[in-house]
């Protein structure tokens, strides 16, 4: 035997003995993880002349069904052909039982076939979700696969939380409609259900409102920009670029809204008041306290420049806005911010103290209360329901209100203890734009420093969030949803947003799915392939959990 030989021999026979001891990939993989799943013998075999049957319609099967043909016409050239009727042997059969809940779905597939069975088209969409992670990932773009296996499985499933959502921030960065479009394409790839698009803030203003265009053209420019990785209060520096005019007209979010109803996606939107309003006082000084000119602001964190809650004209503003959102958005729920809003300027204000004397006030945290109340009030009359951050706690809210605890969970805690209903959003688990690597002070692969950031979130801390801590089971009813943050401040890029994102949204969208089954070490097997649905798409994603604990 050849010298040469002899090595081809050891390393074939080393990379043998590594393979067979590591832990094999499991050959049927869905994330987020289904409540109950069985693999069976045998696979179907799909081919471009498998029908779809469908053995009932409602007004959105033809979104799902859509849906499913964007996934094959890739692997095979050519779209599923659907007819009504019975289910039949070699199809793929939509079956309905009006018992299921909305979201819910059975999957059931055999060497017979593919017998899917849900309440409604929404069920349906999750299923064929499903479907997608059991194809074969090299042939999802082939585009001349003659057949596609599909391993044999049964899978009963459906979600424990209502409302599993991504907040995306298009204020400090502005993205486009497709961006934001790649952004709903990721959140029903993960079975979550809302997208909350923060689209005001002291950056920038990004919803165009007829009724004030100066909200548009003063407050979606800014002079410069803080530059990205760098701490406001101690390397902050500036990018010496103007930014802008930057906003969404309302047909384009009328076409973002469609788009992601077809995926059976809720957009919600978040208009910030009375603090984070910078962009709205630029445009329309007067609704400040002191009436001055004021400017986009340039750099990130907290301003103390704030609307005004002592004039009436403060008031028909924000109402005249939200009509035309509400015009809008089919939403039922409405976002109105309420965090970080200092009280300084209101101390100072004559109509703001003699608001407070006038309603009887205690404080500045209660003037906030009643603005909180009297907007409130105007969504409830048009037939929405309001979200705010958990400040909005601090003076009093109506049981009707439904808090989203950042600060922490004890926002959300008190709350759902208190009777409102709750989405668990914590910095501590769900903050995507934190760094995610054991070194928080480098987010490869874009070599963005942030050596002053307090915090970093890895993939483990994400997965380990419970929404339901320090709850009762009762209690426990109150907490409608959990969701993931995107803010922007430190990602320029949709490449990086993708980075940030990727894979964490998917151990939250596995906690609003299936919390009762969580598993990590099962969450990150599985994810070994769930990454490879990633490449296939394009996506940037992180890989830090894997190389830091030798598993990729």
């Amino acid at each position: 035997m050849t010298t040469k030989r002899f090595f081809a021999l050891m390393l074939t026979t080393l990379f043998v003995a590594s393979a067979s001891a590591a832990k094999p990939e499991p050959t049927v993989t869905v994330i987020p993880q289904p409540v109950k799943i069985s693999v069976e013998k045998g696979e179907f075999t799909l081919k471009p002349s498998t029908p779809v049957v469908l053995g009932f319609d409602d007004a959105k099967m033809e979104c799902a069904i859509d849906f499913l043909n964007s996934v094959v016409e890739p692997m095979t050239g050519s779209k599923l052909k659907v007819t009504d009727g019975k289910a039949k042997k070699g199809a793929i059969n939509i079956l309905q039982d009006p018992t299921l809940g909305e979201e819910a779905y059975r999957l059931e597939v055999s060497r017979k076939g593919i017998d899917i069975t849900a309440s409604s088209s929404h069920g349906v969409f999750y299923a064929f979700q499903t479907l997608r992670q059991l194809f074969p990932v090299e042939l999802l773009k082939s585009g001349k696969a003659e057949s596609v296996e599909v391993p044999a499985v049964s899978i009963e499933d459906e979600p424990t939380l209502p409302y599993r959502g991504i907040m995306f921030d298009v204020c400090r960065h502005f993205f486009t409609v497709d961006q934001v479009k790649e952004v709903i394409d990721l959140i029903a790839m993960h079975k979550m259900n809302r997208l909350h698009w923060h689209l005001t803030d002291d950056q920038g203003w990004r919803i165009e409102i007829k009724k004030y265009p100066k909200l548009t053209e003063v407050g979606g420019y800014r002079e410069d920009s803080q530059v990205p990785g760098t701490h406001h209060q101690v390397d902050c520096r500036m990018e010496g670029k103007p930014y802008g005019p930057y906003f969404f007209t309302q047909d384009e979010i009328r076409d973002v809204i469609k788009y992601a109803a077809d995926r059976f996606i809720t957009v919600v939107p978040e208009i910030e008041m009375p603090g984070h309003a910078v962009a709205a006082l630029a445009a329309y000084p007067e609704l400040g306290c002191t009436g001055e000119q004021y400017k986009v602001r340039t750099i990130w964190g907290i301003s103390e420049e704030v609307a005004c809650p002592g004039k009436e004209s403060t008031f028909r503003f924000w109402e005249d806005v939200l009509a035309e959102v509400i015009d809008l958005f089919p939403s039922e729920y409405i976002h109105i911010g309420g965090d970080e809003c200092p009280r300084v300027a209101w101390e100072k204000c004559p109509a703001c103290q003699a608001r407070i004397k006038a309603e009887g006030l205690q404080n500045e945290d209660e003037l906030q209360s009643y603005f909180n109340h009297r907007i409130e009030k105007f969504l409830n009359e048009h037939g929405r329901r309001m979200i705010g951050w958990d400040e909005i706690l601090e003076g009093g809210v109506t049981p009707t209100t439904t808090i989203m605890s950042w600060r922490g969970s004890e926002g959300g805690i008190a709350a759902a203890k208190a009777g409102n209903t709750v989405i668990m959003t914590p910095k501590t688990h769900c903050y995507l734009d934190y760094p995610q690597g054991k070194d928080k002070t480098i987010e490869p692969p874009y070599g963005e420093r942030r050596p002053n950031h307090p915090h970093f979130l890895p993939l483990e801390n994400v997965y380990s969030l419970d929404p339901y801590d320090q709850l009762t089971p009762d209690e426990q009813k109150n907490v409608i949803g959990v969701q993931g943050n995107m803010w922007t401040e430190h990602t320029p890029t949709f490449k990086h947003v993708e980075y940030m994102l990727l894979p964490r949204m998917a151990a939250i969208a596995e906690v609003g799915w299936n919390y009762y089954g969580k598993d990590f070490d099962r969450f990150t097997d599985n994810m070994l392939r769930m990454l490879r649905l990633y490449d296939v798409y394009g996506y940037t994603y992180a890989t830090s959990y894997w190389r830091e604990n030798g598993k990729k």
